[in-house]
């Protein structure tokens, strides 16, 4: 599955990319993220509770960023396990376009789900993905939009 969208970020590229590779804002910004720790420059490690339809889940996963053009442009890729709900794996390319004080972040985002997961149906799974990638850039516009993040 694939997903790609935008969303206009309200702060500099640089401030936004930054972001990004912090691990507190991460922290706060992906839906059901428990705890990340980073293991290196490039490397982090995340626990994440989900819920797509009824299948609800605790992921540990592996995390890689590589920076292709910082800060205008880097890929992650990953994979976590869910225990008897399965596995998801994948990665996304993200780009960062600077506006004026605003950057415009685009993403197309790729997933293989496996286990029970995988039984939920890719209509489910889309749009539970969608959903969750649209809440974790509004957490992130958000996070970014505060006094104390500037």
């Amino acid at each position: 599955m694939e997903l790609t969208d935008e969303i206009t970020i309200p702060a500099p590229q640089a401030q936004v990319y930054a972001a990004l590779n912090d691990t507190d804002i991460l922290r706060k910004c992906i839906p059901g993220c428990e705890e990340i720790t980073r293991h290196s420059e490039t490397e982090l490690e995340a626990k994440v509770v989900l819920k797509i339809g009824p299948v609800k889940a605790r992921f540990t996963g592996a995390v890689t960023l590589e920076p292709l053009d910082p800060p205008r442009e880097f890929q992650l890729t990953g994979s976590g396990t869910g225990g008897a709900a399965g596995f998801a794996k994948g990665g996304a390319h993200i780009v960062l376009e600077e506006d004026g004080t605003q950057t415009l972040l685009r993403y197309t985002a790729r997933a293989d789900v496996g286990g029970k997961l995988a039984q939920l149906g890719s209509r489910l799974i889309m749009g539970t993905s969608r959903k969750l990638a649209a809440q974790f850039f509004s957490n992130l516009a958000a996070e970014l939009s505060t006094p104390e993040s500037a």
